[in-house]
């Protein structure tokens, strides 16, 4: 494989992710690896949603497809309700609100399925969400590994491939148990999968050169994560636009 655009991070300190580094396993092959994945399923759900604990599990289900990489925002607009969502944030709001801007929409809701950048549809929907996997798939290989410690990601060059995109590193919990103790969901204990901690831009990727990347990998997966995604997407002037390729891992 040959590029001209090699980037090489030794230290990542603009990236701030949590305190405190998890132990890290050495190489990739002690871990469960994703590589070029045909989708990116990004639900956007909350804690204090009725109608989303179905969507949680199906995402949790779906999670477990070999060629599905899943992701879960936890939105803060309905804490007002009675809950505040413990993995509820204004960052994740935001970027649904840009996703429905890029897609010509004014609505917003939960819980709410993006798959591949590219279209919504409700996210207990499960013949939606078959219809849209079958419609749209990702084209761009991505080659992710851990070799002494050192996250190795290597995107290749497609002359073909139109214009740049960012690489973007999201980091998340693979599955955490919450007891909601008030609003719409009071007295349950909810079970969620793959929920996204952070999301930082890392990188570009030239499709006429590629783009190879070189992270320590204990200067990610900090704080409570054990997992992080890769996505490389377009931009649609600063709005997030079709996702291209991606691939994950988990410790």
């Amino acid at each position: 494989m040959t590029r001209k655009l090699q980037v090489l991070f030794a230290l990542i300190g603009a990236l701030t992710f949590g305190l405190g580094a998890n132990p890290v396993l050495a190489n990739s092959d002690d871990m469960d690896v994703k590589g070029s994945a045909t989708a990116v399923l990004e639900l956007f759900t909350s804690q204090g949603c009725s109608s989303c604990p179905p969507a949680d599990r199906l995402l949790a289900e779906l999670s477990q497809r070999p060629n599905l990489i899943t992701l879960a925002y936890h939105v803060d607009y309905w804490d007002y309700i009675g809950w505040k969502d413990t993995f509820g944030s204004p960052k994740n709001t935001k970027l649904q609100r840009d996703y429905a801007e890029g897609m010509g929409s004014r609505r917003i809701y939960t819980p709410q399925v993006i798959v591949n950048g590219k279209v919504h549809v409700v996210g207990s929907r499960r013949n939606e969400i078959d219809a849209a996997l079958s419609q749209y798939t990702l084209q761009v290989p991505i080659e992710i590994a851990v070799r002494d410690g050192v996250l190795e990601v290597d995107v290749d060059a497609r002359p073909d491939g139109g214009d740049t995109a960012v690489l973007w590193l999201v980091t998340y919990r693979q599955k955490v148990d919450v007891v909601v103790e008030r609003g719409e969901n009071r007295g349950q204990t909810l079970t969620y999968s793959h929920v996204v901690l952070a999301r930082q831009a890392i990188g570009v990727w030239d499709p006429d050169e590629g783009v190879a990347l070189r992270l320590p990998l204990a200067d990610v997966m900090v704080g409570e994560a054990d997992g992080l995604a890769i996505v490389v997407q377009t931009d649609l002037d600063g709005l997030p636009g079709p996702v291209l390729g991606a691939a994950a891992l988990a410790l």
